[in-house]
């Protein structure tokens, strides 16, 4: 395949074979200049080892592919970065096995570097209140923004799950609702009696119903729990606005987002008793590896707190 090659610098030039994959991803993939000018300057330091080896893309071998790693490893990148990094690498040779120009992947069996989980920062059950008792008054804002806090907290769901939310997936008399999660997948969730209260309140003709407009602009907007002050449908953006807001207003400020409160829910549960699989399909999660992560969070908790609260868990001098 002869692809067009962007005019670039020399000491910016890659090989022609890299320059085509870059074409390639501009042209058939879509890819956007940041996407491309990133890849490009990961290309580079691949080109300048291979170089230090006597190599080029189309003679590089599995063991060219491994020292890359060790060198990024030796010049203090983090696992994130190399990994970033490969990413180019592998995708670079893939390409170069489909157009033919070599008839192996040398990238294909070499192992990305482990990228540490960060554990998921909850709040206390302090902070949970103080965020959710700011909200005040009973206009139709502070009832939504009330309700938005609660659910989030109460059904540990997804930002993207409660702005998803239509009127007929609330069942407020059982205290229910239905989720849309990733992948489609639907499922059940339980609302707590504080949530519950506060959907109710919302979605009373003073809260929803004032927010409503004369004529909807969607059938979409009609049916979705969550509104704007303009009367469409509340975005993911609109929501995260929302946290934000009031997150600011207790002192929280750029650590809360929604994310923060889905974690919360899954950590308060843990740390109270509920058992993982419950946890598990309340979150949504296709895999139990995802939720273990807040186990850990709950053994750091406890941890901590045991450490601050016993007499004879620190040693004299504040030693452990």
């Amino acid at each position: 395949m002869t692809l067009p090659r962007a005019v670039v610098a020399a000491e910016d030039r890659l090989d022609l074979e890299a320059e085509d994959f870059l074409v390639w991803l501009a042209v058939e993939k879509g890819r956007s200049p940041n996407t491309l000018s990133a890849y490009r300057r990961d290309l580079l330091r691949y080109r300048d080892h291979l170089r230090r080896r006597q190599r080029d893309v189309v003679a590089a071998s599995e063991d060219d592919v491994v020292a890359f790693i060790h060198v990024l490893t030796g010049e203090g990148l983090a696992a994130a970065s190399i990994t970033r990094t490969l990413v180019a690498v592998r995708g670079l040779h893939r390409f170069l096995v489909a157009e033919e120009v070599r008839p192996d992947d040398p990238a294909a069996e070499v192992e990305m570097p482990r990228v540490p989980r960060g554990l998921p920062k909850a709040l206390t059950l302090d902070q949970v209140t103080a965020l959710i008792e700011v909200v005040t008054g009973h206009d139709p804002v502070a009832r939504r923004d009330r309700a938005i806090l609660e659910t989030l907290y109460g059904t540990g769901v997804r930002i993207s799950e409660l702005v998803g939310m239509s009127l007929g997936d609330l069942d407020l008399h059982d205290g229910l609702v239905r989720v849309l999660g990733k992948g489609s997948k639907e499922r059940i969730v339980p609302i707590g009696r504080h949530a519950a209260v506060a959907l109710a309140e919302w979605t009373a003709s003073a809260g929803r119903g004032a927010m409503e407009p004369d004529r909807w602009a969607r059938r979409d907007d009609a049916d979705a729990v969550f509104l704007n002050q303009r009367g469409g449908r509340l975005s993911r953006q609109g929501a995260w606005g929302v946290v934000r807001k009031h997150g600011l207003s207790v002192g929280l400020g750029a650590e809360l987002t929604p994310h923060v409160l889905r974690h919360s829910c899954a950590t308060h549960m843990l740390d109270h008793g509920a058992d993982i699989r419950t946890v598990q399909e309340l979150l949504g999660h296709a895999s139990i590896s995802t939720t273990q992560v807040y186990t850990k969070v709950s053994t750091e908790r406890l941890l901590s707190v045991y450490r601050a609260a016993h007499p004879r868990a620190v040693a004299s001098g504040g030693s452990r």
